[in-house]
């Protein structure tokens, strides 16, 4: 993103609505970039290169977490 890193982004989402489901789309995929993004407001996060069955799998993980605390 040009003018605001993923981390400010979702700070400012987080401020709007704490429960809108936001993944991380990244090429960081070790366990200390895993705690940093979970712990940053992401619900989820998956890795580049995208694998698409994979990006639509956890999208529906992700959907339906959030029907469940709803």
């Amino acid at each position: 993103m040009p003018k605001k890193t993923g981390y400010e982004a979702t700070q400012l989402i987080r401020e709007m609505s704490p429960t809108v489901p936001i993944m991380a789309v990244t090429a960081y995929v070790y366990a200390e970039d895993e705690e940093r993004i979970l712990n940053s407001g992401f619900d989820a996060y998956t890795s580049k290169p995208i694998n698409a069955q994979k990006l639509q799998s956890d999208i529906v993980d992700l959907l339906k977490k959030q029907l469940i605390f709803m």
